[in-house]
């Protein structure tokens, strides 16, 4: 079962077990401690005294109470000191300890909050990537759906650099792209006026746009170009059906390849198992079997994206497969440029990629 980062009031949400961040003495505190203890009602205190509190980086389970939920995990995570006292170890244990109690009763389904990151100091975006990391090689081994809820933007962040680093990518791509459907439409004398000498140049621009051909422009962009620019074969194409690589009936039988097929074979080729290709791709196994048992399955975008990044595509292979979906990618899409961001720096990691989609407010692979 994937992972899931959503934005939620933990104590309302639906689930079979939540994680409560607390104290070592389990009996309530600041923050998300106070607000499920009070949610919970006293019953959660009268049971929580009998515990004998707890130490950092372990873990107990309670009755939820009140709670829409079965249970309440407690668990204590460290105080950040400045990153050299084994914060990090604490905090991958209270992670993995509450995972193993949640299955150990039976759990489907648990939540939890980014632990530590409050008033115990652990710095935000590190927290995320200790929660991430231990959660996805949990999800490797075991089936069991968990989210990480975050209750404001404030309480999430992904490392500076790497957001600063995206949005970067966004606004070259997002930005040139737009620009460049206006400045054709502007007539050629207006456009020497604006650019009067070699300044702007038109052939680097289509060059750098590597999503050139129709296929790759949305209605948007097309709504704001009067002429489209002669089409040359896509690049995606030309490599699907090299001769040197591909037999003439390969070729055929691959043109007629629904979205179903063209995944299953590059399973088989990736040499993965259906396990290992869904759990990557954070998909849901009983998703990932309407798809292998329905040849014209039509899959959302994000899980076709999704299927992409677990096989390790390239971004002419991405759009290959996107395209036996029905789907491209744009330069005018946010989370289109985002996706593409990763693909071209070799990074496949979709709970990373989610992190990074997140932050941008753009919508999560998987699922």
């Amino acid at each position: 079962m994937p992972l899931k980062i959503i934005r939620n009031d933990i104590t309302k949400l639906e689930c079979d077990a939540i994680v409560n961040a607390a104290n070592s003495t389990l009996l309530g505190g600041g923050g998300v401690d106070g607000a499920i203890h009070k949610a919970a009602g006293k019953g959660l205190l009268i049971e929580c005294m009998k515990l004998g509190g707890c130490k950092p980086g372990n873990a107990k389970v309670t009755s939820a109470y009140n709670l829409p939920c079965k249970y309440v995990i407690h668990t204590v995570g460290p105080k950040w000191r400045g990153g050299d006292y084994g914060e990090k170890a604490v905090l991958a244990s209270c992670y993995r300890t509450c995972l193993n109690l949640a299955v150990e009763n039976k759990c489907e389904s648990v939540a939890f909050p980014l632990i530590s990151s409050g008033i115990y100091g652990y710095p935000k975006d590190q927290a995320l990537k200790v929660a991430v990391d231990i959660i996805s090689g949990f999800l490797l081994e075991n089936d069991i759906l968990v989210y990480i809820v975050v209750f404001d933007k404030s309480a999430y962040q992904i490392s500076e650099k790497l957001f600063t680093d995206i949005a970067s990518y966004i606004d070259d791509k997002y930005v040139e792209k737009r620009f460049y459907a206006r400045f054709r439409r502007q007539p050629e004398q207006q456009r020497s006026q604006v650019y009067p000498s070699a300044a702007f140049d038109e052939s680097r621009i289509m060059e750098e746009s590597d999503d050139s051909a129709v296929s790759s422009f949305d209605d948007t962009v097309i709504a704001e170009t009067t002429i489209l620019p002669p089409v040359p074969a896509p690049k995606a194409l030309k490599q699907s059906f090299s001769l040197s690589s591909v037999s003439l009936d390969e070729m055929i039988s691959q043109i007629d390849e629904s979205f179903s097929q063209m995944l299953l074979r590059k399973i088989d080729e990736k040499g993965m198992t259906d396990a290992e290709c869904y759990k990557k791709a954070n998909i849901d196994r009983k998703l990932f079997s309407k798809i292998r048992n329905d040849v014209n399955y039509k899959p959302s975008k994000t899980t076709a994206i999704a299927f992409a990044i677990s096989l390790e595509l390239s971004l002419p292979e991405t759009k290959d497969l996107l395209m036996k979906a029905g789907y491209a990618l744009s330069r005018s899409n946010k989370f289109d440029i985002i996706i593409e961001y990763f693909i071209s720096k070799g990074i496949y990691n979709v709970f990373e990629i989610n992190e990074a989609l997140f932050a941008f407010d753009q919508s999560l692979l998987g699922y």
